[in-house]
Formats: structure tokens, C-alpha cells, sequence
């Protein structure tokens, strides 16, 4: 597998995780039950184990339901950016290893790619909800769609 391909799907899964950090990891374990993606004798390999499937499935659900919660942080506070840079690092390293590439810069690379998604989806929600304040839930259903549509698309490109 090219190289570009696989750390543009790291890049793109830590964006993912950026948006909804649980769905980055959902999308992994989904595409492994898929066929997608299989890993060698990893020990990332635990994405393709069925407790990983439903441990991930409900964390994804959840945290698509807690967005919508008045009570919710920001995604931007330093321990939501925290956990999304852990996620899109786990996923960008999980990508990597499938692919028998470098774990640690898919790790990196999707850590860093986590950052800038939380920020930019952040502005994105923002701005929206500023300009159209009735349509703030439809606005967070879309960004919902777009993270897990989008994850799965670029998981597909593998």
C-alpha cells in the first residue's frame, strides 16, 4: 500500500477524532468487521476484536448523543483536546500498523491532524450557530454526519 495513501488516512482519521473523538476509533473497528483493514500480529490488532466493536460503537453513540447536552465542555478546552489527540493517535497509529508502516508517525501525524479538527470544527459550529441560532441542533446533526460519513469514506480509501 503507498505510503501518501495510508498517512493521508492517519491525517484524515485524527481529524475525524478532532470532531468526535469516539468516532474516529468506531470507524476503525466498524471497517476491521468490514474487512477493511487487518492487522498482523499487532497489538492494534485489538481493533478487530468484538469487544473493541461494542466498547467503541457505545463510546461513539454516546458521545454523539452528550454533543447535542448544554452541560457538554468545549472542545477545545485542554482535556477535550487531550483525549482527541489521544484518539486521533491511537487511529493514526492503527492505520499505520494495518499498512506494516511506522506506527509512531501515524500516531504523530493523527494526533496533530485531532488538534486541528477539534479547532476547525469548532469554528466551523461556531460560526454556523452564530449566523443561524435556530438551527443549532441541525447544525451539530450535520457535523454528526459529516464525522462519521467522512470517517468512513477515507477509511475506504484503503
Amino acid at each position: 500500500m503507498h505510503l501518501g495513501l495510508v498517512l493521508a488516512v492517519a491525517i484524515g482519521l485524527g481529524a475525524i477524532a478532532g470532531l468526535r473523538s469516539m468516532t474516529a476509533p468506531a470507524v476503525i473497528v466498524w471497517a476491521a468487521r468490514f474487512g477493511w483493514i487487518a492487522w498482523h500480529g499487532s497489538w492494534l490488532g485489538f481493533f478487530g476484536s468484538t469487544w473493541a466493536l461494542y466498547l467503541f460503537t457505545v463510546l461513539g453513540v454516546a458521545e454523539v448523543i452528550v454533543d447535542k447536552l448544554p452541560s457538554t465542555p468545549n472542545r477545545t478546552m485542554p482535556g477535550s483536546l487531550v483525549v482527541r489527540a489521544l484518539s486521533g493517535g491511537l487511529c493514526g497509529a492503527a492505520i499505520c500498523s494495518s499498512a506494516d508502516q511506522s506506527i509512531a508517525l501515524g500516531a504523530i501525524l493523527g494526533a496533530v491532524a485531532s488538534i486541528g479538527g477539534a479547532f476547525a470544527g469548532y469554528e466551523a459550529r461556531h460560526r454556523l450557530t452564530a449566523q443561524f441560532p435556530g438551527a443549532a441542533m441541525g447544525i451539530a446533526l450535520v457535523e454528526d454526519a459529516i464525522a462519521v460519513g467522512g470517517g468512513f469514506l477515507i477509511v475506504s480509501l484503503l
